[in-house]
């Protein structure tokens, strides 16, 4: 098993038990007190906040979403943040039906979904700014084999189907020195609509698309094989079988098996730092509204220092809300999330790359413009 999933693995887990249960609560907002606060998880005038806020969204930073509510409610005593591991699809959903007042999605919002938000954001606008960067998994289980190296077009086949067995010639081109079973091979896919899917079904399209012929989607296109809701159906069904693989936020993968990717001539194992560089060197998304921060990822790169399978997760929010509590608290929570401090957070509890100060700071400035109606 490879050495640094296990340590990943283990920072993931020991962030998760200091997670504390917080208790449900709607979407609304309360007030602002006089507290002293702090200046990573207060509000913009330096004092805490309070009241429920409610989101929901990718599993993916499930575990971070898990840290940045337990530390910003210690932050701030009288505030109750809430997330609701749904999935990236139905957490803009919710958000833009108005059952939450923001959403962690793997996937930027559409066009017509920011045109949709205008109700939900009082006449404004629905934006993105990144708050969690992560490399996906290639995940397996697959017995006497622990150590797997997969090209692109290779796992492609696999989950287009059309490569069906673990002795094929195209995963035997790629691990030369290993003894491959002959085995039916089961590929797992989400059954939800997933972000992380979108990521995952991008980079296929991008490095294989005569393999892969159906672009990036978040809902799974073909039938065949077994799924699993959200990522946590996901890693159990592919921790249940023999044969199995799968692919996840690269925290969530446990014992299981992690395949190194082929990235240019090199097989590499993950790592959250090749992951951020991956991210450092993509560029921009044209064609987004000023503060709306989307990157569009270069699946392709050839620098086997970075890892072009990541995923980056936005946090969706309003750039207007009713009244001015709900929008200090969200602008409260947002600037805690991607402040270096809460980022730390994350890192720690999800074992995820922080972004970089840069970037931290622009989805900062970005989220000073949430402001109330009227």
């Amino acid at each position: 098993m490879i050495a640094r999933k296990n340590k990943l693995a283990a920072v993931a887990a020991l962030g998760l038990t200091s997670v504390l249960a917080l208790s449900a609560c709607g979407g609304g907002a309360g007030t602002t007190s006089g507290g002293t606060g702090s200046d990573n998880g207060g509000s913009a005038s330096g004092t805490t906040v309070s009241g429920q806020l409610a989101g929901a969204g990718a599993s993916s930073a499930e575990s971070a979403q898990g840290a940045w509510t337990q530390n910003f409610t210690a932050l701030n005593p009288e505030a109750q943040v809430t997330y609701d591991a749904v999935g990236s699809g139905a957490g803009r959903e919710q958000f833009l039906n108005g059952g939450v007042k923001f959403a962690g999605t793997d996937s930027a919002l559409k066009d017509e979904e920011i045109a949709q938000s205008a109700t939900a954001c009082q006449g404004g606008s629905a934006f993105d700014v990144p708050i969690y960067i992560s490399p996906i998994a290639v995940v397996y289980k697959l017995d006497g084999v622990t150590d797997l190296q997969l090209s692109a077009p290779t796992i492609a086949g696999i989950f287009a189907g059309t490569i069906t067995n673990w002795n094929d010639p195209a995963i035997a081109a790629d691990n030369p020195s290993a003894t491959l079973p002959d085995l039916a091979i089961t590929p797992v896919h989400r059954q939800d609509s997933s972000g992380t899917t979108k990521n995952f079904t991008d980079y296929l399209s991008a490095n294989a698309p005569d393999a892969w012929t159906y672009g990036a989607v978040e809902e799974w296109p073909i039938q065949g094989g077994q799924s699993g809701d959200k990522t946590s159906g996901l890693i159990s069904v592919v921790e249940g079988g023999n044969g199995t693989i799968g692919y996840a936020d690269a925290s969530k993968a446990g014992n299981l098996g992690i395949a190194k990717l082929k990235v240019g001539d090199e097989y590499v194992e993950y790592t959250p730092e090749a992951a951020a560089k991956a991210v450092e060197d993509s560029p921009r998304a044209e064609g987004r509204a000023e503060g709306d921060i989307v990157i569009e990822l270069d699946r392709t790169l050839t620098d086997p220092t970075t890892y072009p399978l990541v995923l980056v997760s936005y946090l969706a929010v309003c750039d207007t809300y009713a009244d001015a509590d709900t929008a200090n608290l969200v602008k409260a929570y947002a600037s805690y999330i991607v402040s270096p401090e809460g980022q730390k957070a994350a890192a720690q509890a999800a074992g995820n790359a922080a972004l970089t100060d840069t970037l931290s700071a622009e989805a900062t400035a970005s989220i000073e413009k949430i402001k109330a109606a009227g």
